[in-house]
C-alpha cells in the first residue's frame, strides 16, 4: 500500500497522509501499532550564528519573539548556533555560547538541537586549540547543548536529527553522515510501526540544486580556509536517502546555505530554510530576507511556510 499522497499547494508546500485502519480502540493500548497523528505546529528555525556584533543578538531575540507568538508546540534549531567556534579561542567561544543561550530564552519553547559547522570548537589550526583539549570538536556542543544525533515522538510523529557534521584528521571537517550514525538511523527507523509519519532534519543539506543558484567560489564564510573537504551537500547522501526511502518521510528540513529551496526527489521533499542571521548579519541572501520555517502537521499531513520578522542590518551587504 502506498502510504503517502501529496498535497500540491504551491511551490512550498508537500503533504504526506499516513493510513490505517479505524478502530475505537486506542492505538497506544495496542503494542506496536501506530499512535494517531494529532495536529499541531512547530518552528524550525536555522542559522542564527549568534555573536555581539552586527546587532545580532537583537535581531535573533526580535525572531525569537515572533515564534513564541505563533503558537507552535516547540521549536527544531537547524545547527549553527553561533558565529563562530570553529577558529576562536576558550573564552570567546564560551561567551558565545552564553549568548545564545541566554537569547533563546526569548523562545518559551522547548527546543531541539542540531549540530553545524560553526558550533564545533576549535578544529581550525589558527583557534590556537591544541586537538584533545577540553571541549575540543563536537564536545562543547554536547556539553553545553545535548546529544549530536537523536530521536523523539510527538503525539504520533517521528522525529530524526541528524549530525551532518564530521571532524577531519587535517583539522577541517566534511559534511559526511558517518558510519556508526547510518547504522543507528537504520535501527531506529526499522523499529517503528509501518506507516509512522516520519520528519528529518539536518544542518548540511542531503539534497540541495544551490551550486545551480551561485558561482562557485572558495569553501567558507570569513572564518573557515579554503577547503577540499566536501562542504556545500552530505557527500554520503546516496547512502541516507535509500534508508528514509524505505519508510513514510513527510519531509527532511535543512539549512546550511541560508536560502528557501524546496527539492523532491523520489516523494520526499528536502526543504531547504532561509536563514535566521540572514547573510550573516548583513541583509538578504540571494534575496531571502532573515527569517524562519513554520511547519503544520495536521493528521498526518504536512505544510510549512517562510516567516520574516523584519530586522534591520546595521551594514548592509545584500545578496
Amino acid at each position: 500500500m502506498n502510504r503517502r499522497r501529496f498535497l500540491s499547494l504551491s511551490a512550498m508546500t508537500a503533504g504526506a497522509l499516513a493510513t490505517g485502519a479505524a478502530s475505537p480502540i486506542s492505538h497506544a493500548a495496542i503494542p506496536g501499532a501506530p499512535q494517531v497523528p494529532g495536529s499541531f505546529d512547530y518552528i524550525f528555525l536555522t542559522d542564527t550564528h549568534l555573536e555581539p556584533e552586527l546587532t545580532a543578538a537583537d535581531g535573533c531575540a526580535m525572531a525569537f519573539r515572533k515564534a513564541a507568538s505563533l503558537r507552535a508546540e516547540f521549536a527544531i534549531q537547524g545547527g549553527d548556533h553561533v558565529f563562530d567556534a570553529l577558529a576562536v579561542d576558550r573564552k570567546r567561544a564560551d561567551s558565545l555560547f552564553d549568548l545564545y543561550a541566554h537569547t533563546e530564552q526569548a523562545l518559551g519553547l522547548k527546543v531541539h538541537h542540531t549540530i553545524g559547522n560553526h558550533d564545533h570548537f576549535g578544529i581550525f589550526a589558527k583557534s590556537g586549540i591544541e586537538t584533545g583539549s577540553p571541549g575540543y570538536g563536537k564536545q562543547m556542543f554536547q556539553e553545553r547543548i545535548g546529544p549530536t544525533y537523536y530521536s523523539f515522538d510527538h503525539k504520533g510523529y517521528h522525529f530524526i536529527v541528524l549530525d551532518t557534521i564530521q571532524v577531519t584528521p587535517d583539522r577541517s571537517w566534511e559534511a559526511r553522515v558517518d558510519p556508526a550514525q547510518i547504522q543507528w538511523l537504520t535501527t531506529d527507523l526499522d523499529k517503528l510501526p509501518a506507516g509512522t509519519p516520519i520528519i528529518v532534519t539536518g544542518h548540511v543539506p542531503l539534497v540541495t540544486a544551490f551550486q545551480s543558484y551561485e558561482t562557485p567560489k572558495e569553501s567558507g564564510s570569513g572564518t573557515a580556509p579554503p577547503s577540499s573537504h566536501p562542504q556545500l551537500m552530505v557527500a554520503n547522501a546516496y547512502e541516507v536517502l535509500p534508508i528514509l526511502e524505505k519508510h513514510n518521510v513527510l519531509a527532511v528540513f535543512q539549512g546550511h546555505t541560508h536560502i528557501n529551496e524546496v527539492v523532491r526527489f523520489h516523494g520526499i521533499p528536502y526543504v531547504t530554510s532561509g536563514a535566521v542571521c540572514g547573510n550573516w548579519w548583513h541583509g538578504t541572501r540571494m534575496g531571502i530576507p532573515e527569517g524562519f520555517t513554520v511547519v503544520s502537521l495536521r493528521n498526518g499531513k504536512i505544510d510549512w511556510r517562510y516567516e520574516t520578522y523584519g530586522f534591520k542590518t546595521v551594514a548592509p551587504q545584500n545578496t
